[in-house]
């Protein structure tokens, strides 16, 4: 490709913009290795003495290790039932067309305009009925409830896209209705499946509200949870609460990193289409 002047301002564009996103993480990084004075008098210079000790201080505190496991099975076993009933779902809706499939794929997609704040009490009154509240197998069916839209509008695009043919073949070849959808569909279905998992995680792994009105249990805290427990009304203790901050990105970004290509095939072959 030819190197022009426009070319130059636009790469001198993006790299300041990448620079901009990247302000935050220096200074949540930096400031997890200070004292709580030093942050004060200046949170932008580099440490005086580098105090790794916050995070051991951190790891037992929090006791980290139960709080990363609390996040880590809500977030998989949600994206294992997202997935699992959005895409079945999706495929029904879209191999079956015809009015009530219109209609119930409007509704899904209506719920994901409906604000969490209008139905906080009411959930938490259904949950107190249920009796599924301050329990994990509980956040976990609501995140269903609550991933389910999106994963579905998703799902739903991205099907239109596999070859009805390919399906009909199997039919023929006297596959089930279940054996034609897990062993023919769903492997096609890689892309998006991969965009699903990683932008759930994302919102599941970084959630705070919904832990916070479901589970009441200390030893059922998630990670975001925990963490906030270092900023109080009257205190706030940066030097520990943003080494948590820390342990606690971590996993995820690095989860990103590694699957990020696929969020962009995974869109643009899905909702787009």
């Amino acid at each position: 490709m030819k190197y022009t002047k426009k070319t130059f301002v636009l790469e001198i564009f993006a790299i300041c913009i990448a620079i901009l996103f990247l302000v935050p993480f220096y200074f949540v990084i930096v400031n997890s290795l200070k004292g709580f004075s030093e942050i004060l008098i200046d949170a932008a210079a580099l440490p005086s003495e580098w105090l790794f000790s916050n995070y051991v201080r951190v790891w037992e505190i929090l006791d980290f290790p139960r709080a990363f496991f609390n996040s880590l099975v809500i977030t998989v076993f949600s994206n294992i039932g997202l997935v699992v009933i959005s895409s079945m779902a999706a495929w029904k809706m879209v191999r079956t067309p015809g009015k009530f499939s219109k209609i119930l794929f409007i509704l899904f997609v209506s719920a994901m305009v409906i604000p969490f704040q209008t139905v906080m009490i009411p959930l938490v009154k259904l949950g107190g009925m249920l009796g599924i509240m301050n329990s994990i197998p509980g956040i976990i069916i609501m995140y269903f409830g609550f991933g389910v839209p999106l994963s579905l509008f998703l799902y739903h695009g991205f099907v239109k896209t596999v070859p009805i043919e390919v399906e009909e073949s199997a039919r023929i070849d006297g596959c089930s209705q279940f054996g034609l959808f897990w062993r023919i569909v769903f492997p096609l279905l890689k892309p998006i499946t991969v965009t699903v998992i990683i932008l759930n995680t994302l919102w599941i792994w970084n959630d705070y509200l919904l832990p916070l009105l479901v589970l009441q249990d200390a030893s059922l805290r998630t990670i975001p949870l925990a963490t906030s427990s270092f900023f109080a009304q009257y205190t706030k203790q940066w030097d520990m609460g943003l080494a948590a901050l820390v342990l606690g990105i971590t996993p995820v970004i690095i989860f990103f990193l590694f699957l990020q290509k696929h969020i962009i095939r995974g869109i643009a072959s899905g909702s787009i289409k």
